[in-house]
């Protein structure tokens, strides 16, 4: 880093540590010299360095935060997740989004203990990470509205029907708000559609996860420098989708696992426009995909009494559903054609393993898979095998002989006498 700072000739912008980043931010604390940008992106979590970056950064500092470690986020290992950022992720089709609640709710969380809070301007999953961009402010009358931004999710485990329950309630009240615990649960000891049980998990964060006249801002100075970035068109097309999503609702639903849940063909996203995020209740969402089964019938005697399409498909409809397509269903993103999920860079695009201690460098995933390819079939001229006992050996049936990879030490058993033979 030196030397880096020494080639560029920056060293009157430019300090470099070698040091514990931590030790480092509550140094800063304490010097009363906080930073104007705190950025992290470590390997995997940053949760270790969130206490000490919510202090750390200025008043109104901006505040970046990666994660990759989304299979923890993602509801892979819920237990994990909890230690870590005090909430518990689900595995629903949502998990990306509520991956990113997780982490505001965890900042906030933090940045509360300290009386501050957060005000999130961007948050993004792309690839295989996600990434938040905050700012922190001061104020304690601010910090009691927090406990109403977060919110326990519950999750049908049948059909995928979520309802929300915000953990606090802020009310006007004179000039001001008077905050307390909210009422609830929004609903029963099972799903009101399927009749299946709920899982809880959370707290997120239920507010809006972007601030849009910021990613407006971002759009219109991407607009004025178009060749300033190369990865300019992405950028566009993901910014764009952003600022048309609806920014009060959280978590949504998709076609293909509406469609799934009940057996059905999936309509096109044109004719059912609004059922990726939107604040129509599940009931709602049902009575239209009643609606669509009576265009396009399924075959309800291959579906067992209990099963959550049967159970569904039992109620009628109490609203007629048009799936002509309107004209302003198709977004102005998608007119224009705008990328949001381009081709990857290169081949194996993705996180690379992580480095070894002491400095080394791992083998790329290639390299591993080519060396391990095989390994128990096959072994080079004069390599020891393994020392553990080949247990096909053990049984007298294994036809590889010296070939084998495992230890034949030992003769194998006898083979047993045929039937109606004499024992001696």
């Amino acid at each position: 880093m030196g030397r880096n700072v020494a080639f560029n000739g920056v060293g009157a912008l430019v300090t470099p540590h070698m040091a514990d980043a931590r030790l480092l931010m509550y140094q800063s604390k304490a010097d009363k010299e906080p930073f104007d940008v705190i950025d992290l992106d470590p390997y995997g979590s940053p949760a270790p360095f969130l206490d000490a970056a919510v202090q750390a950064v200025s008043e109104g500092g901006l505040l970046c935060v990666t994660c990759t470690d989304m299979a923890v986020l993602a509801g892979n290992s819920a237990e994990t997740c909890y230690s870590k950022y005090g909430a518990m992720s689900l595995k629903g089709k949502f998990c990306h989004e509520m991956a990113l609640r997780i982490i505001l709710h965890s900042l906030d969380r933090r940045a509360n203990c300290y009386q501050r809070f957060i005000a999130p301007l961007l948050a993004v999953s792309a690839d295989f990470y996600i990434r938040v961009f905050v700012r922190v402010f001061t104020g304690q009358a601010k910090v009691k509205a927090s406990a109403s931004k977060q919110a326990l999710v519950y999750h049908c485990v049948g059909c995928g029907t979520h309802h929300l329950q915000r953990m606090g309630k802020a009310t006007a009240h004179g000039n001001g708000f008077k905050y307390g615990a909210a009422t609830g649960p929004p609903v029963g000891p099972t799903c009101e559609f399927c009749h299946q049980r709920h899982q809880l998990g959370g707290p997120i964060w239920a507010e809006p996860l972007h601030d849009v006249p910021f990613v407006q801002r971002v759009l219109a100075a991407l607009e004025r420098s178009p060749r300033r970035f190369p990865t300019q068109e992405r950028l566009r097309g993901v910014l764009s989708g952003i600022a048309e999503e609806l920014s009060d609702v959280p978590l949504y639903y998709t076609l293909e696992g509406l469609s799934s849940t009940i057996h059905c063909n999936t309509p096109s996203l044109l004719q059912f426009r609004t059922a990726v995020k939107t604040d129509a209740p599940p009931a709602v969402l049902w009575d239209i995909l009643r609606c669509w089964v009576r265009l396009h019938p399924v075959k309800r005697e291959r579906l067992t009494e209990s099963s959550p399409a049967a159970r569904i498909l039992a109620v009628e409809p109490t609203l007629e559903a048009s799936f002509t397509v309107r004209a302003d269903a198709n977004p102005s993103s998608r007119k224009r054609g705008l990328k949001r999920f381009p081709e990857n860079p290169e081949a194996f695009w993705g996180p690379k393993a992580k480095a070894k201690a002491g400095g080394g460098i791992s083998p790329s995933l290639q390299e591993k898979r080519q060396r391990l390819q095989n390994k128990r079939t096959q072994r080079p001229d004069g390599a020891d095998p393994k020392p553990f006992p080949c247990k096909r050996h053990k049984e007298g049936r294994c036809s590889l002989g010296a070939q084998c990879c495992y230890s034949h030490e030992g003769d194998p058993p006898l083979a047993p006498p045929s039937p109606g033979a004499a024992s001696v």
